[in-house]
């Protein structure tokens, strides 16, 4: 493992973060006319389309162990989506961002209950303020500091995307990513489906209004994205890859006030800046001449 797949891995971590940034606004408008069901069907099984057709060559060389892993995997992905696609209807957009957020502060404990191993110091403090740098970032600590029905749906989405974050880190090691990304879509479009009808809604439908939110779901923020994130994470360990995909709450927020004209007040900026100099720690651990290494992570 050499200097320049790490570089390349962190780049794709990050744009994988930008994309899912981009995702909150996308989902928000489309649970207008769409619901959390709709969204994950069409979302996931758009993305399980173009895997196939794309990488059919892989999919026919899937073995049971392949399906194994994949699916749990995908197991981790549907809960974590189910949940945060749920609490989108009953809470603010930025402020689940700011929740969802926290997955990288559960990554560390969680590697630690399983594996015994005691995080990394840097990586610790780096996730300590990347989490307060979210704050600062989205949360309106006058109105916005009570957990809503919404908050807690994506607090427990965190914890499940926390799980999905250590389990690619786990089999990225072991199996083709790519053949993971296939798996885990079409789990989780399985088990959408599934949850579709124990709800007992309607008839599926699928309206004009808001679908390019929908399609756009499902090809940038669920087939590239994952796919990025699953080769990506085979170069690098999960605590890492934790606190750059936390990213995606920044660029969350940046979205929202490209897009639907948020102002930019101070507060947000100091945010920007804690997140920055978090990144900064978690990448050099202030040791620039040397260079970083995760073929002994501690995380």
């Amino acid at each position: 493992m050499n200097n320049k797949k790490i570089l390349f891995a962190d780049l794709g971590l990050i744009l994988t973060a930008f994309v899912w940034g981009s995702g909150f606004v996308a989902t928000k408008n489309a649970l207008s006319n769409f619901s959390p069901t709709d969204i994950m069907i069409i979302r996931f099984g758009l993305a399980t389309l173009i895997s196939f057709v794309v990488f059919h060559k892989k999919a026919l060389e899937l073995s049971f162990n392949d399906i194994k892993a994949g699916g749990m995997i995908g197991v981790f992905l549907f809960l974590g989506f189910a949940f945060q696609t749920a609490g989108l209807q009953y809470t603010l957009a930025g402020k689940q961002a700011f929740l969802t957020g926290t997955n990288v502060i559960m990554v560390p404990w969680i590697y630690w209950l399983i594996k015994k191993d005691k995080p990394d110091t840097y990586n610790l403090v780096a996730a300590i303020m990347m989490f307060a740098g979210i704050a600062f970032l989205t949360l309106d600590f006058q109105n916005s500091m009570f957990l809503n029905k919404g908050d807690v749906l994506t607090l427990i989405c965190a914890f499940f995307f926390a799980c999905h974050i250590l389990s690619i880190g786990f089999f990225s090691k072991f199996y083709d990513p790519i053949k993971l990304t296939i798996i885990q879509f079409a789990t989780t479009f399985l088990m959408s489906a599934l949850w579709r009808l124990s709800t007992g809604e309607q008839a599926f439908s699928m309206p004009t209004s808001y679908l390019t939110d929908v399609v756009f779901l499902g090809v940038f923020s669920t087939f590239l994205a994952f796919l990025l994130q699953n080769t990506a994470q085979k170069h690098t360990s999960s605590t890492h890859a934790a606190v750059l995909l936390s990213l995606e709450s920044f660029f969350g927020s940046f979205m929202a006030i490209l897009l639907l004209g948020d102002a930019f007040s101070p507060k947000m900026i100091l945010g920007c800046a804690i997140i920055f100099i978090a990144i900064i720690t978690a990448e050099t651990k202030w040791q620039f001449i040397k260079p970083y290494s995760v073929e002994n992570p501690v995380d």
